[in-house]
């Protein structure tokens, strides 16, 4: 690990103003991911401010019937919370399917969303990778590919976003609050939120630089049906191959997302449209225009029966 300075900021304008002054800054919160980074010289920054005592750790109910989820609550706070478990309960499923118990108790609201790919050529230096450094090429592309992505990908990059809360934050339309380096405040559907590679895979997001992560506000609740299931090769903390994220009403309407699969949580409009017709029909909206390397096509049948179960599960 290369050596950095530190600081600890006192406002959240304060710590992103810092972050934009300070050229190759980062937030550190959980550390939880940025640290292994680090430690590997995957990312080298200059300097850390630390947001951890920012107060930006309490679930409020919102004026419209939700729930504000402020960066800094971590995943084992939010996936207990009495009224995330009753009302949002695809958010906390997905929460403990994530990480230990370990990681989930310091691993935070605003880290989780901004974690990085786990892609094994991404974490091997030796390696080109456009993620780490753009206009190398991307190793994956010919290489070992079975955990990449079979959707949104490009011939820049095929890595897949590796969070399980993101997946169900975006079947729930959630939204991501954010504070500049002047104290402006903006908010970010989650929808547009993650950004597909194209030409430029290392711009992974829509933040803007300095700008801090404050909250996450959740919609008035969904109702009807809500379950998160993930398949991964071992039955112990592992990342996904495929998840699905769904919350199917009464009538059979309902909203669906995979995770595993994309390089950001991936929801299709036309698939929600679908899912009264069937899994099948949900399934091809969903994963129309993919392409799977040879490693890794077996995600796309995968993918199509745990939707399915899940599908079914939910309607019984």
């Amino acid at each position: 690990m290369k050596s950095f300075t530190y600081e600890r900021a006192a406002s959240p304008a304060e710590a992103a103003k810092a972050v934009a002054e300070k050229q190759g800054a980062r937030f550190i919160a959980g550390g939880t991911n940025l640290l292994d980074l680090m430690k590997l010289e995957i990312e080298t920054p200059e300097h850390l401010v630390d947001v951890n005592r920012l107060k930006l750790d309490t679930i409020e109910p919102t004026e419209e019937g939700g729930l504000r989820v402020g960066a800094l609550v971590r995943n084992t706070d939010l996936a207990a919370d009495a009224r995330v478990r009753r009302d949002y309960g695809v958010l906390s499923r997905a929460l403990v399917a994530g990480a230990s118990g370990q990681l989930r108790n310091k691993a935070t609201t605003a880290g989780n969303l901004l974690q990085r790919t786990r892609c094994p050529y991404f974490y091997d230096t030796a390696q080109p990778c456009n993620k780490r450094s753009p206009g190398s090429g991307c190793s994956a592309l010919g290489g070992v590919s079975r955990s990449l992505a079979v959707i949104g990908s490009s011939e820049a990059c095929i890595a897949t976003h590796s969070s399980d809360m993101a997946v169900a934050m975006r079947v729930l339309d959630a939204t991501v609050e954010t504070v500049n380096p002047d104290g402006a405040t903006r908010r970010i559907a989650i929808a547009d939120f993650h950004r597909l590679p194209g030409e430029t895979p290392e711009i992974e997001t829509d933040l803007r630089p300095g700008e801090l992560v404050t909250a996450v506000t959740l919609p008035k609740p969904l109702g009807g049906r809500q379950l998160y299931r993930k398949v991964r090769d071992r039955a112990s903390y592992a990342f996904a191959l495929v998840s699905v994220a769904a919350v199917v009403q009464p009538d059979g309407t309902g909203r669906v997302a995979l995770g595993g699969v994309a390089p950001k949580p991936w929801r299709v409009d036309a698939a929600d449209e679908a899912l009264s017709r069937g899994a099948k029909a949900t399934a091809a909206e969903l994963l129309a225009g993919a392409k799977p390397t040879k490693d890794n096509a077996f995600k796309v049948p995968l993918a199509e029966r745990t939707l399915a179960s899940v599908l079914a599960e939910a309607r019984n």
